[in-house]
């Protein structure tokens, strides 16, 4: 399950723990020592390593990840925050593909169920409002355009050979690729249906004539 198990009893403190984070050099672990380092000393504000370690900033030795490093960049760190929220809360952006804009209270209803009473209501409340907090900082309207644009471009760029060869269950004798015409970086590949002759001459002029066509 996609969902996760950390949270904060802070949850206003969220600006400021990531404006700490960006604005400090990337540490060897995300641990305690690092926070009192950035100025966040309260005991409250350790729970923040879970968070990052459930986003996928660090890995569960608090070693930065190649996330924490993109996490970094100013010009694009909310977005790159939309990614990892969307990652770690993966079930309830299942359930509601706009999780982001929900409220604490109908992201809590929707967690009780996902959760199915595996946590306590106070549990899963101090989750939810960790989750609105997160939101409230991260730039959702890069992440769906990028995630558009990637289906788009997936789309365009599916193979010509798939059309070829369901052209190519026609009945007859089909010859296997003869050419291939390559325009920058796309490649055709042409598939031949010769027709049925027992006339030598027809399939000397069919090649004659893709010679000349085709190079």
């Amino acid at each position: 399950m996609a969902l996760p198990d950390s949270y904060t009893i802070k949850p206003g403190a969220i600006p400021e723990y990531f404006k700490a984070l960006i604005n400090a050099e990337a540490p060897e672990r995300f641990s305690t020592k690092f926070l009192e380092s950035v100025d966040l000393k309260s005991t409250n504000d350790r729970l923040f390593i879970g968070i990052m370690k459930d986003l996928g900033f660090v890995d569960t030795d608090g070693v930065p990840k190649p996330r924490y490093y993109e996490l970094l960049d100013k010009t694009k760190w909310k977005t790159v925050l939309a990614a990892a929220i969307k990652d770690c809360y993966s079930d309830l952006f299942a359930v509601n593909k706009d999780a982001n804009t929900l409220s604490v209270d109908e992201a809590k209803n929707k967690l009780r169920t996902l959760y199915a009473g595996a946590k306590k209501d106070t549990v899963i409340t101090n989750i939810a409002k960790t989750f609105k907090a997160l939101c409230d900082e991260a730039d959702f309207t890069s992440t769906q355009t990028q995630a558009a644009s990637s289906d788009n471009s997936s789309t365009e760029q599916q193979s010509p050979e798939t059309k070829s060869n369901d052209d190519g269950a026609i009945k007859g004798k089909v010859q296997p690729t003869l050419n291939k015409v390559s325009l920058g970086s796309l490649q055709y590949h042409i598939n031949i249906v010769l027709p049925e002759s027992r006339d030598q001459a027809v399939y000397d002029a069919i090649f004659k004539s893709l010679r000349d066509h085709l190079g």
